[in-house]
């Protein structure tokens, strides 16, 4: 992809206040979406995040209240809640281990070293320290997913604006080892949405960008 088309793509892109309920995205944009969650890099490669595509329309009304009443809850096509892992114990770590070895043919006790050292700076570490950490990867997700969004044409609204303890408890979480910290709903903006008409703001570059020689 050329760059220009880049440059255009992150310069259309803005956070809808307002969705087309009646236009919808299809399985295939929806499933390079899920990819580049998949594919979004991670601390170690462990991926201490889960992504849940809420499809149950009651279930998104029942999150709407607890979302500030944005009517984006309800309008967009899709919503995607990201979740982190509040804690990572060595059961979490084998299972990565288990996968490093399944994917790239490597026997398990040539992956012991590598498995020492997770457990050493994950495991071990503070729980506070761990639940920071696994929050920043989520939102490297994010990240991924609303420039490949972009790309697509696909307009998104990232979203901080809900109560993180009424999603765990209306989407079953509790318990589980997985807590909400984002979410990012999808779709298509609506004709009437004004603030795709307003000019995106940023600082200047000799503000933002600084070099180092």
């Amino acid at each position: 992809m050329a760059n220009k088309q880049i440059q255009e793509a992150l310069e259309w892109r803005y956070a809808v206040k307002r969705f087309d309920p009646n236009k919808k995205i299809s399985d295939k944009d929806l499933n390079t979406l899920l990819e580049s969650l998949k594919l979004a890099p991670s601390s170690y490669g462990i991926q201490p995040w889960k992504f849940l595509v809420v499809e149950n329309p009651q279930v998104r009304e029942e999150l709407k209240p607890v979302s500030w009443n944005q009517s984006q809850i309800t309008d967009a096509s899709h919503q995607i809640v990201l979740l982190y892992r509040d804690t990572i114990d060595e059961a979490f770590v084998q299972k990565y281990i288990n996968r490093v070895a399944e994917v790239r043919g490597a026997p398990l006790e040539s992956l012991n070293g590598y498995k020492e050292m997770l457990i050493n700076n994950v495991v071990k570490a503070p729980e506070e320290k761990i639940r920071t950490w696994s929050q920043r990867q989520a939102y490297i997700a994010m990240g991924f997913l609303l420039e490949t969004a972009a790309l697509l044409k696909i307009d998104t609204t990232p979203m901080e604006g809900f109560s993180p303890s009424d999603y765990d408890r209306i989407l079953k979480l509790e318990g589980s080892g997985w807590k909400s910290i984002a979410t990012v709903t999808l779709g298509y903006r609506h004709a009437e949405d004004s603030f795709q008409n307003l000019k995106k703001v940023r600082f200047s570059d000799d503000a933002l960008i600084e070099y180092v020689k």
